[in-house]
C-alpha cells in the first residue's frame, strides 16, 4: 500500500490546520487510513546483524546495546505469535485499541533466508487484529530477492520498510562503526522505491563531529529521496556500548534538550509535508540510559517541539 503524496497547502487548509498540527503525525495518518487508532507492537524475532556476526564487522554500531531495548524481557524468548498475542491482549485491555501493526524491530529483520522471513511475516499477519507489518533493517540487508518478497506482502497488507540511515556523512558512518556507506543506503532506497510499500528512514541527531550545518545537510538530502516517512532519534549513551567508554572519557558529549528541540524543528522545516513523522524523539530504558537524561521526559520533549514550532510560526516543509 504505497502512500499518496499531498502538498502542504492541501493538508494545512483541509482538516489539519497549521496551528493544530505543524508536522505530519503518524498517528493521524493511521486514523486516516484505518478510521481508528492503531498500535505498533514491537517484536524481537531473534535476528542478529551483519555488523555484529562478522560478515561486515563486529561489536555493532557504537551506540547499539545488546538485544532489544524496548521489549519487556519475558517477551524476548517467546515465538512471534506469543509475543503478539501477549502484547495485543495487554494493549486492548488498557487502551481499547483493536488494530495493530507487527513491528519487527530488534536488529536487522531481513537478515536471514527468505523462507524464514516468509514464515515470520505470515505468522504475524495470521494474528487477529494485525493489519500490517513494519520491518526494520539495514541497507546492506536488502537484496533484490528480499525486496521482491517484501513487495509481495506490500501488495496484500499495509507495510512499511524501515531503513537505518543515521547520517549522510561517510566520515560519521565510519566513526560510529556503522558498517555501510551512504552510497549503499542510496542504492537500497533506489531499489526499494516504487514497489507498493512505504519507506521510512531513521536519522540520529548529535553525532560527534557533526555541526548543525552537517545535520541540515542530511535534511536537505532526505527531502529529495522520495521516501514516505522518517524517525528521529537523539544520540543516546547506553550502558554496555562502546559509546559509554567514550562518554566517560570525555571524548563525546550529548545534545542538551534545547539543542535537540531546535535541531528537530530546523530539520522538519526542510522536509516536504507529505513525509510522515513516525517518531520525533527516541526511547531508552531507564536502567540502560546514561545520557542525556532528558530522554526520559519524552512527553515534555514533544511538547517543547510543538511549542518551538508555534513560536516560530513554522511548519514542516516551510523551507522545502
Amino acid at each position: 500500500m504505497e502512500l499518496i503524496r499531498r502538498t502542504p497547502e492541501n493538508l494545512i487548509r483541509g482538516n489539519i490546520k497549521a496551528g493544530m498540527m505543524r508536522y505530519h503525525h503518524f498517528s493521524h495518518h493511521l486514523k486516516e487510513v484505518f478510521g481508528e487508532r492503531v498500535w505498533k507492537v514491537p517484536l524481537d524475532a531473534g535476528f542478529t546483524c551483519p555488523n555484529r556476526d562478522g560478515r561486515v564487522g563486529t561489536g555493532g554500531c557504537i551506540y547499539c546495546s545488546e538485544g532489544s531495548n524496548y521489549l519487556p524481557h519475558p517477551y524476548k524468548r517467546l515465538p512471534i505469535r506469543e509475543q503478539l498475542i501477549s502484547s495485543i491482549s495487554k494493549i486492548r485491555g488498557q487502551n481499547n485499541i483493536h488494530k495493530f501493526i507487527a513491528y519487527f524491530q530488534a536488529y536487522s529483520n531481513t537478515y536471514c533466508p527468505l523462507h524464514t522471513l516468509k514464515g515470520l511475516y505470515d505468522e504475524a499477519l495470521n494474528i487477529d487484529g494485525v493489519v500490517g507489518l513494519s520491518i526494520g533493517t539495514r541497507p546492506d540487508c536488502l537484496s533484490d530477492e528480499t525486496l521482491n518478497l517484501i513487495e509481495e506482502y506490500g501488495a496484500k497488507t499495509y507495510l512499511w520498510l524501515e531503513i537505518g540511515l543515521q547520517s549522510i556523512h561517510n566520515r560519521t558512518l565510519k566513526l560510529i562503526n556503522r558498517g555501510h556507506t551512504f552510497e549503499q543506503f542510496l542504492d537500497a532506497v533506489k531499489r526499494a522505491k516504487g514497489r507498493g510499500f512505504s519507506i521510512c528512514i531513521h536519522v540520529i541527531l548529535g553525532f560527534p563531529g557533526e555541526t548543525p550545518a552537517d545535520m541540515m545537510e542530511t535534511a536537505k538530502v532526505v527531502r529529495g529521496l522520495g521516501i514516505q516517512g522518517i524517525k528521529f532519534h537523539q544520540l543516546q549513551v547506553l550502558r554496555g556500548t562502546p559509546l559509554e567508554e567514550l562518554y566517560f572519557d570525555g571524548k563525546i558529549k550529548t545534545l542538551d534538550e534545547y539543542e535537540y528541540v531546535n535541531l528537530v524543528c530546523d530539520f522538519l522545516e526542510f522536509l516536504p509535508y507529505d513525509i510522515i513523522i513516525q517518531r520525533l524523539v527516541g526511547d531508552a530504558p531507564m536502567k540502560k540510559l546514561i545520557a542525556p537524561l532528558w530522554s526520559l521526559k519524552k512527553t515534555d520533549i514533544l511538547m517543547a517541539i510543538d511549542g518551538a514550532m508555534e513560536r516560530r510560526g513554522s511548519y514542516q516543509g516551510v523551507r522545502s
